[in-house]
């Protein structure tokens, strides 16, 4: 006599969305870490390395480091981009990982690592915007009040950091590093909006991997530059170069497009307001700098407005669609 006990033929039930958004925030606090430790790394190596060197230097390291991943996975599955899969990666390649380390490497031999983070910071507004536009998330309310206040608190910690170190002193800025930095922030916003339709079809390692070659590529005129500056620098900048390959690349870019394969790229976008207070942080523990009371009242404001950004428009039906990709 068969049996009455049902069958289940349920397929297994996807990850809950509350942990895969735990991931992806998870993801990006790494990211805004290492993106911040990498601002402090780039001041402090810079007057041993020319802009074009110092980033294929720290490329050339990432693609290593990241081959030791990739490889075996493509290997197994064979998934490479085919004819007009290749623009996009081409684009945030060229953009991104070549150019925008380029321009930020040049802005900071001239302004300090604290500035150059906040001004790189008008970013996660351009990728709102356009990720509005272009990627169909909408301007969802507490995503443009939140920007609005994040980017108050970046305000006040630029008002902090341009006050005069000692009396009399009148503070001042390189305008070309400004332009540069302004210019890196609109490759990397840029490029954030073409990277995400890609991570929908190839895993974050991989997308980044291929980008980080391509950027490798276009800086290989830079070479006999970077052997010349390797031998004569000291071996404590040699160091802090394979740190920034390492690190702030070939981990950081991953766990950022890793994020961004699960989270909209607007509101992902908005957690980076973390970074120039973080940057702020690492120099005052590591370097010594002390922040401004605006400087630390600034980087409250903007873990509030970033907080402002996760709340939801619309609790209860429909809740996640707005929040997972």
């Amino acid at each position: 006599m068969a049996s009455s006990t049902p069958v289940s033929t349920t397929a297994p039930l996807p990850a809950p969305a509350s942990r895969i958004k735990a991931l992806g925030v998870a993801a990006m606090a790494v990211t805004v870490v290492l993106w911040a430790s990498a601002f402090v790394g780039i001041r402090a190596i810079g007057p041993h390395f020319s802009p074009g060197s110092l980033t294929l230097g720290r490329l050339g390291i990432a693609a290593v480091v990241l081959a030791l991943l990739v490889l075996p996975q493509l290997l197994k599955s064979r998934l490479l981009p085919r004819g007009r899969e290749w623009w996009p990666i081409l684009g945030y390649g060229v953009m991104w990982f070549g150019g925008y380390n380029v321009a930020l490497n040049a802005a900071e031999h001239v302004l300090d690592a604290g500035t150059s983070a906040l001004l790189i910071n008008v970013n996660p507004i351009l990728v709102a915007i356009m990720a509005g536009f272009f990627l169909k998330e909408g301007f969802p309310r507490w995503l443009i009040i939140g920007s609005v206040v994040a980017f108050a608190g970046v305000a006040l910690i630029a008002v902090g950091s341009g006050q005069p170190s000692a009396p009399g002193e009148s503070p001042t800025a390189d305008v070309a590093g400004v332009l540069l930095c302004l210019l890196a922030a609109v490759l990397a916003a840029v490029s954030v909006i073409i990277q995400k339709p890609v991570l929908r079809k190839f895993p974050a390692a991989q997308a980044t991997w291929f980008g980080i070659l391509v950027g490798a590529l276009c800086c290989l005129p830079f070479t006999g530059q970077l052997i010349t500056e390797v031998q004569a620098a000291p071996p404590e900048a040699t160091m802090g170069l394979v740190y920034l390959g390492i690190f702030p690349t070939a981990i950081a870019f991953t766990t950022w497009a890793y994020a961004l394969s699960l989270i909209e790229a607007g509101k992902l976008a908005a957690t980076t307001y973390l970074v120039p207070g973080t940057t702020i942080l690492i120099s005052w523990l590591l370097l010594g700098e002390i922040p401004t009371a605006l400087g630390l009242m600034g980087g409250l404001v903007c873990l509030v407005g970033v907080g402002l950004t996760r709340r939801r428009t619309r609790p209860g039906r429909d809740a996640g669609q707005k929040v997972l990709r």
